[in-house]
């Protein structure tokens, strides 16, 4: 299974909500800071048509400020009860900075962009603790709240 299907089916479950069998957001902690560079963690649980959730971690480094070269981020996919039993899925590549959804042109966005194939991700910064899955168009799906994730 690829993460590429991790918006298709977000989606899918906006489209056709209750469809999902739940999702949680895990909130607590901090920033990591290291030597040179910040990195800051964001985890929740998205919903899934076919499994209980996907577990979201998502690893910023740099911020807002950085220089582009700076801003690099992780992200993995944990499939929990999935039939098929995927392993968890990782990708790193660079992020950056975007202004203005279809419904806030003030909005912050950011816009992870993996190394190699893999799919664009946009998060909109809903405030300094919480990101929101939103789609490419930067439109926000009608189940928003089930695709937050966290500050740790």
């Amino acid at each position: 299974m690829q993460i590429r299907t991790l918006l298709a089916s977000a989606a899918t479950v906006a489209l056709l909500a209750g469809c999902a069998s739940g999702g949680s957001q895990t909130q607590s902690g901090a920033a990591d800071t290291g030597a040179s560079a910040t990195t800051t963690t964001y985890e929740g649980t998205l919903p899934c048509r076919s499994c209980d959730g996907i577990d979201l971690t998502v690893n910023l480094s740099g911020s807002e400020s950085s220089p582009a070269p700076e801003r690099t981020f992780t992200l993995e996919a944990d499939y929990i009860n999935h039939p098929q039993n995927p392993g968890p899925e990782q990708y790193q590549g660079q992020w950056d900075v975007m202004t203005g959804t279809a419904a806030d042109p003030k909005a912050t966005v950011y816009e992870l962009t993996p190394n190699g194939e893999g799919q664009i991700y946009y998060f909109q910064k809903i405030d300094p603790n919480t990101l929101e899955l939103i789609d490419p168009q930067r439109r926000q799906f009608e189940n928003g709240q089930m695709l937050r994730l966290t500050k740790q």
